[in-house]
C-alpha cells in the first residue's frame, strides 16, 4: 500500500520537507491541468500527488508501476487499495462499481468525484450509477490520485467525500502494448455451485511525432460472466405470499436461512446473473502549438450488450424446474409471482468527447480551457414480466430508455506561478477559475407487447436538468520558508429546471416542477508547518456544499415489486470538515496520521422500506450526521531486503446521526455502510528485473444497511458484512517486452456481502506485450 513514491534516505536528506514547502508557492495545478515544469517538479520530490501541489489536505496515489503489484482486471480495481476507500465492485464487468469513503457509503454516489485526465466522468443520473470507469483504458493508466474532503476550492461540492483523478499516459515516442486476461471464479452459495469465467483483450498504440502531434488509440473487448446478484425469497411476516399453510405444487429445493434482520427467510433461486460483452474505443490527439501552448482532444465510445438470466432451485415431483405459482415443501407454502424469475436484457452505447487548450509557461500566468460531453446515445433496459422459460419466447414486459441522457462540463482556469522577484516577493501561488456542469435526465419506461423487441405505449417518464456554475479562487501564501497558508473561496449557483414526472396509472398522473435556484459560498483555509526537516504538520478547514443531483430530485420507478420516489425539494448537503495531519519521514519510511471530522447538515439519504409490498425507496434529508475518525498510512522501501516494499493503512471511524426531526428514532444510530474499522496491507518483492511478487490484504468491519440499525445479522445476502480478503500475484518478465502474470483473488475464499454477494475465490492470468 504505497501512497507516495518514497525517496531513498540520501535523497530525503537532500530534499527535506522544508524544500518541498518552499516549492509549493512556485507551483499551480488543478484537475489535471498543469504545465510540464510543474509536473517535473512534483516528480523530483514525489512527496505529493499530481492533483495540486498546493493541496491543503491528505492525498493518496497509485502509479502504474505500483499497480503492477496487484490484480487489476477493470479500471476501478486501481483504486481498491487506497486508504479509507471502498469500491463496491460486485463482479467482473460490473457497471455499478460505486465509491465509498471516510464519511460516506456506497449508497451516496454524489460524494465521489472521478476525473479522467481532468474530464469529469462521475455519473449522477441514476440510483446506482457509478463513475464511468468504462471510459478508462487499462493499458494507458499512468496513475490514480485521490484527495479526501472539501479542502480545496478548485473542486465542486461533491468533493465533500473523495475526489479521484485517473491520469492516462502521454506518449514520449512510439508505444505499443497489448494484453489478454482471463479470470475464473468458483462460486458456491445457496443452491448455486458454478464457475464463472471472464476474459478481456486490450491493445494500445501511441506515438509522438517530430511535428508536435501525438496520438494514442486504445481498444478493449471484455466478455464477463457475473455470479448471482440476488435471490428470489420470502421473509416470514413480511413478504406477501410467504410461509402459509401447505398448499400448491409440492417441490424440493427451497432453502432456509435468516435475513439481515434475523427473520426467517426462504430462498427459491438466483437472479441477476449477468453476462455482458463490452467494447471500449479511446482516441486521444494532441498538438504542441508552440513551446508554451498545446491542445488536446478525446473521443471515446463504450458499448455493452448484457443478458441477465435467472435460476430456480425448485423442482417438482418429476424433476422439472418450477418458476412461479403456489408451491410447498411439505412444511410451508409460498406464492411465487410471475416475475420472480423474470430475465432482462440491456443494450448500451455511450460516447465521451473532450477538448483542452492550455499554456505551460514555467513562471507567470498560465491559462486553460477544458470542455467535455458525455452522452448515452442508446440505453435500453428490457425487462420481462414473466419468468423463464416462457419469457424466452417473448411476452409482455417493459423497456426503460435513457437515450440522450448525459452531462457536459466547462472549466476555465488561470494560474500564477511566481518567482522570487515577482509580486509579493514570490510568496503567492494563485488559482482562479470558472466551472460549469449540467446534467440532463431523460428517463422513459415503455410498455412492450414483446419485451425483447416491440415497445407500445408510454408507461412512465422522468425528466429534469441541473446546472451548477461556480467561481473560485485559491492562494498558497508562503508566510515564512517553513509556513504556508492556503486559503480559498468558492461561489456556486445551482439551478434545477425542466423537472417532470408522468405515470400512466391508473390513475394517470403528470407533474411538472417549478424552476429552483440556490446559492452557496464555501470558504477553505489550511496552515502547513515544516516543524523539522522531516516533519510536516497541517491543519485544514473546508466548507463544502453538495447540491442534490438530478436523479435524487426527479427520477423514480414503479414496478410490481418496488417503488422509488424522489424529492424535488431536497436541500443540499452542507459539510463543515476539519483535518489535522502529521507527516513524518525517516530513512526509508513515511507515516501520515490524520484526525478527520465531517459535520454534515441535511445529509441526503436513500432508504428502502422492505416491510411493505411493493417495497418503497424514498429520498430525504437527515438533519445532521457527524463523522469522526483517525487514519494512519505507512510506507516503507527495501524493508530488510533490497526490493521488498511494504505499506498499509488503518482507519477507525465513528459516524453517528445527531439530529433528524423527520425520524427521531434515528438519532444516535450509526450511518449507513461506513465500517468502524478498515485495514489494508500491501507488500511487493522484486528480487531482480525478471520477477515480481505481490500480496495485498484488506479487512473492513461490518456496517449497517438500515437507518435504524436493525440489521444485526450482516453475514448473509442483503447484509453489509465484514470483508476479509487476501490477494496474491506473481509476474514473470520472460523475454524482452513480454510478461506473464498469475494471481489469486480472495485466496482463503472468505464470503462477504455489500447487500449483494461479493466475489469468491478466483484465479486470474494475464499475458502482456509492452514496448515503450
Amino acid at each position: 500500500m504505497r501512497n507516495h513514491r518514497l525517496l531513498s534516505g540520501a535523497a530525503l536528506r537532500l530534499r527535506p520537507l522544508t524544500t518541498a514547502l518552499a516549492l509549493i508557492p512556485a507551483l499551480g495545478l488543478a484537475q489535471g491541468i498543469a504545465t510540464e515544469a510543474q509536473l517535473q517538479s512534483i516528480s523530483v520530490t514525489e512527496t505529493r500527488s499530481q492533483l495540486d501541489p498546493n493541496l491543503p489536505n491528505s492525498t493518496a496515489s497509485k502509479t502504474a508501476r505500483e499497480l503492477e503489484e496487484q490484480n487489476v482486471f477493470n479500471p476501478e480495481d486501481a483504486a481498491a487499495l487506497l486508504p479509507s476507500t471502498t469500491i463496491r465492485k460486485r463482479y467482473l464487468g460490473d457497471r455499478n462499481a460505486n465509491v465509498g469513503g471516510r464519511s460516506f457509503g456506497t449508497l451516496q454516489p454524489g460524494r465521489a468525484l472521478v476525473y479522467l485526465d481532468g474530464y469529469l466522468i462521475s455519473n449522477f443520473l441514476g440510483r446506482f450509477d457509478a463513475p464511468r470507469w468504462n471510459m478508462i483504458n487499462v493499458e494507458a493508466i499512468e496513475r490514480v490520485d485521490a484527495l479526501y474532503g472539501p479542502f480545496s476550492a478548485i473542486y465542486p461540492g461533491n468533493s465533500i467525500g473523495t475526489t479521484m483523478v485517473v491520469t492516462e499516459r502521454k506518449p514520449k515516442g512510439l508505444e505499443l502494448s497489448a494484453g489478454i486476461k482471463y479470470n475464473r471464479q468458483s462460486f458456491d452459495e445457496y443452491g448455486t455451485d458454478e464457475s464463472f469465467g471472464s476474459k478481456q483483450l486490450s491493445a494500445r498504440i501511441a506515438s509522438r511525432l517530430d511535428s508536435g502531434l501525438w496520438y494514442a488509440l486504445g481498444v478493449q473487448h471484455q466478455d464477463s460472466q457475473g455470479h448471482p446478484m440476488g435471490y428470489a425469497n420470502a421473509v416470514r411476516g413480511v413478504t406477501a405470499g410467504g410461509f402459509k399453510p401447505v398448499a400448491g405444487t409440492r417441490v424440493s429445493g427451497i432453502q432456509y436461512d435468516r435475513d439481515p434482520q434475523g427473520r426467517d427467510r426462504a430462498i427459491f433461486g438466483a437472479t441477476g446473473i449477468d453476462h455482458s460483452v463490452q467494447d471500449t474505443v479511446n482516441l486521444r490527439l494532441g498538438y504542441d502549438i508552440s513551446a508554451t501552448q498545446e491542445i488536446e482532444g478525446r473521443v471515446s465510445f463504450w458499448r455493452s450488450d448484457s443478458t441477465v438470466r435467472t435460476m430456480t432451485y425448485l423442482r417438482d415431483a418429476t424433476g422439472k424446474p418450477v418458476w412461479s405459482g403456489v408451491v410447498n415443501d411439505g412444511t410451508n407454502s409460498f406464492t411465487l409471482p410471475a416475475n420472480a424469475f423474470a430475465p432482462s436484457q440491456r443494450d448500451e452505447l455511450h460516447r465521451q468527447l473532450g477538448a483542452t487548450w492550455k499554456t505551460r509557461n514555467a513562471t507567470g500566468w498560465n491559462a486553460s480551457v477544458m470542455l467535455t460531453q458525455y452522452q448515452m446515445l442508446r440505453d435500453a433496459d428490457r425487462q420481462a414480466s414473466t419468468a423463464l422459460p416462457l419469457a424466452a419466447l417473448g411476452g409482455a414486459g417493459t423497456v426503460t430508455r435513457r437515450d440522450g441522457t448525459g452531462w457536459n462540463t466547462l472549466e476555465l482556469q488561470s494560474t500564477y506561478t511566481p518567482t522570487a522577484g515577482d509580486w509579493g516577493g514570490g510568496r503567492h501561488a494563485l488559482v482562479f477559475g470558472l466551472h460549469r456542469n449540467q446534467y440532463q435526465l431523460d428517463n422513459i419506461v415503455n410498455n412492450a407487447s414483446d419485451w425483447r423487441t416491440t415497445e407500445t405505449t408510454l408507461n412512465q417518464s422522468y425528466y429534469g436538468t441541473t446546472t451548477i456554475t461556480a467561481l473560485y479562487g485559491q492562494d498558497a501564501w508562503k508566510l515564512t520558508p517553513d509556513l504556508v497558508l492556503t486559503s480559498g473561496l468558492r461561489f456556486e449557483t445551482f439551478e434545477a429546471s425542466d423537472g417532470s414526472q408522468y405515470f400512466a396509472g391508473p390513475p394517470v398522473a403528470q407533474v411538472r416542477f417549478p424552476k429552483r435556484t440556490l446559492h452557496a459560498t464555501s470558504p477553505k483555509l489550511s496552515l502547513a508547518w515544516s516543524a523539522a526537516d522531516e516533519l510536516l504538520l497541517r491543519a485544514s478547514y473546508g466548507r463544502g456544499v453538495r447540491f442534490p443531483n438530478v436523479d435524487e430530485l426527479f427520477n423514480g420507478t414503479r414496478t410490481g415489486n418496488s417503488i422509488t420516489t424522489s424529492d424535488p425539494n431536497l436541500r443540499p448537503e452542507v459539510a463543515n470538515a476539519l483535518e489535522l495531519a502529521v507527516e513524518k519521514f525517516w530513512g526509508e519510511h513515511w507515516l501520515r496520521a490524520s484526525y478527520f471530522r465531517d459535520d454534515v447538515k441535511d445529509t441526503i439519504l436513500r432508504q428502502t422500506d422492505s416491510t411493505v409490498t411493493p417495497s418503497v425507496t424514498r429520498v430525504s434529508n437527515v438533519d445532521r450526521v457527524l463523522t469522526q475518525g483517525i487514519e494512519l498510512v505507512w510506507q516503507a522501501r527495501d524493508v530488510g531486503l533490497k526490493g521488498l516494499d511494504i505499506g498499509g493503512s488503518a482507519t477507525w471511524t465513528d459516524a453517528v446521526v445527531k439530529a433528524n426531526a423527520a425520524n427521531p428514532a434515528q438519532v444516535g444510530k450509526q450511518w449507513l455502510r461506513i465500517p468502524k474499522q478498515r485495514y489494508a496491507v500491501q507488500a511487493s518483492y522484486r528480487p531482480n528485473a525478471e520477477w515480481l511478487f505481490g500480496a495485498a490484504w484488506r479487512w473492513s468491519g461490518q456496517a449497517y444497511n438500515t437507518e435504524l440499525n436493525v440489521d444485526s445479522n450482516p453475514d448473509t445476502y442483503g447484509g453489509v458484512s465484514r470483508v476479509n480478503q487476501l490477494d496474491l500475484k506473481a509476474v514473470w518478465k520472460f523475454a524482452r517486452h513480454w510478461e506473464w502474470a498469475l494471481g489469486v483473488n480472495n485466496v482463503t475464499n472468505q464470503q462477504s456481502w455489500q447487500a449483494h454477494s461479493l466475489p469468491q475465490r478466483s484465479v486470474q492470468t494475464e499475458l502482456r506485450y509492452s514496448m515503450k
